[in-house]
This record gives structure tokens, C-alpha cells and sequence, in this order.
């Protein structure tokens, strides 16, 4: 999965959530299909460790980010 999808997929998942603002800056991590996506301006954590890489579905994505999201918001 390329960085481009999951920007997209995480915008998409933010305002399903309520989250409106929001600036999300997404960067890879250290090891590959590790992404970190920092959240300013929203109501909730302030960053989501997300796991996925070729193959993974983004439904996938959006259930590790509202899982996540909820769990810390």
C-alpha cells in the first residue's frame, strides 16, 4: 500500500469519525507496512500506529485507525 492510499483512506475514516479540521500528516515507519499518522486540530489521540503493506484492503486500514481512534479518544 502506497502512502497516497493511506492518506486517503485516513482522511475518509477521520470524518466518518466526526473529526473535521483536522491536519493528518502520515509517514512511514522504521520497518515496512509500519505507518504513524499524526492527528493536529481533532478531538482524540494525537497519533495512530497503523500496520499494512501489499495486499492489505482498506477496510483493513479503517478498522486498525477506528479501533485505535476510539480506544484513545
Amino acid at each position: 500500500m502506497e502512502q497516497h492510499d493511506v492518506e486517503r483512506i485516513a482522511q475518509a475514516t477521520m470524518k466518518e469519525l466526526g473529526v473535521f479540521g483536522a491536519v493528518l500528516t502520515i509517514s512511514q515507519g522504521a520497518q515496512a507496512g509500519h505507518w504513524r499518522i499524526d492527528i493536529r486540530g481533532g478531538h482524540g489521540p494525537d497519533h495512530l500506529k497503523i500496520r499494512c503493506g501489499q495486499g492489505s484492503s482498506p477496510q483493513w486500514v479503517r478498522d486498525q485507525i477506528f479501533e485505535q481512534f476510539l480506544a484513545n479518544g
